[in-house]
């Protein structure tokens, strides 16, 4: 997977990628992760990508020149996606979307915004991590690269870590534990010590349910809940508000 980053901090981004799995995925050629200065194209001794607003206000906007200029020069791969707090949600289903590209591009904004022509004009769809303000968009961006790298085959080397944790079929992940089995008076589950690997997997979709009825209803609201699962609630003792059962 190719993807290419716009910003006016080309070395945050740089050192951030060498990380963890970005950084494995890049050695074994699995990412191709390119980090574009929006500087590049700048005509002007200072090199500058921003200016006053039309209008007045406080803080400047980024110019469309050297951003228009920065993506003619390197033809990047689509979607070019701006971070924006004004953008779609980012969220699982999107990053599996992205996963299933060959490429695709972020654009990190920065000051109080972009020209609106690069909005209208250049980018292909805008994302936001959340409800609130960065100082630019580069970390956000980084959010979505690993979200993403994550899922694509080859990266993490275990294809069912991707598959089965939180937001999956709209449940939040199951609780775990590890070794040793107590631990100051506290013990793991006997389910997950009996070695019955068909009553684990029950035991663990009961467990995400109720976890995600108690932390995330939302997420319940919109997935429901089957009269079988229902009945695998039952089976645990385990109780959830009727709201959230299927018709």
């Amino acid at each position: 997977m190719r993807i290419d980053v716009f910003t006016i901090f080309p070395q945050i981004v740089s050192d951030m990628g060498v990380l963890s799995i970005l950084g494995r995925a890049q050695k074994e050629q699995v990412l191709d992760l390119r980090v574009h200065d929006l500087r590049m194209t700048a005509t002007d001794p200072h090199r500058t990508v921003d200016d006053k607003p039309f209008g007045g206000g406080p803080g400047m906007i980024m110019k469309p020149e050297p951003v228009f200029g920065a993506v003619d020069a390197i033809d990047p791969p689509r979607p070019i996606v701006l971070m924006d707090p004004g953008g779609t949600r980012f969220d699982q289903a999107k990053a599996n979307q992205l996963a299933g590209l060959d490429g695709f591009s972020l654009l990190c904004g920065r000051y109080e915004g972009v020209d609106e022509r690069i909005r209208t004009n250049l980018v292909d769809e805008e994302l936001s991590i959340g409800d609130f303000v960065l100082a630019g968009g580069e970390f956000a961006a980084m959010v979505v690269i690993e979200a993403v790298v994550r899922l694509v085959p080859g990266v993490l080397g275990n294809e069912v870590s991707t598959k089965d944790e939180s937001f999956g079929d709209y449940l939040l992940e199951y609780p775990q534990w590890t070794r040793p089995s107590e631990f100051q008076g506290l013990t793991v589950p006997e389910t997950l010590r009996s070695g019955n690997h068909p009553r684990v997997s029950q035991w663990r979709l009961a467990m995400a349910i109720a976890r995600t009825a108690r932390l995330r209803p939302d997420l319940l609201e919109q997935r429901g809940v089957s009269r079988e699962e229902l009945a695998l609630l039952d089976e645990f003792n385990i109780s959830i508000a009727d709201r959230f059962v299927s018709e």
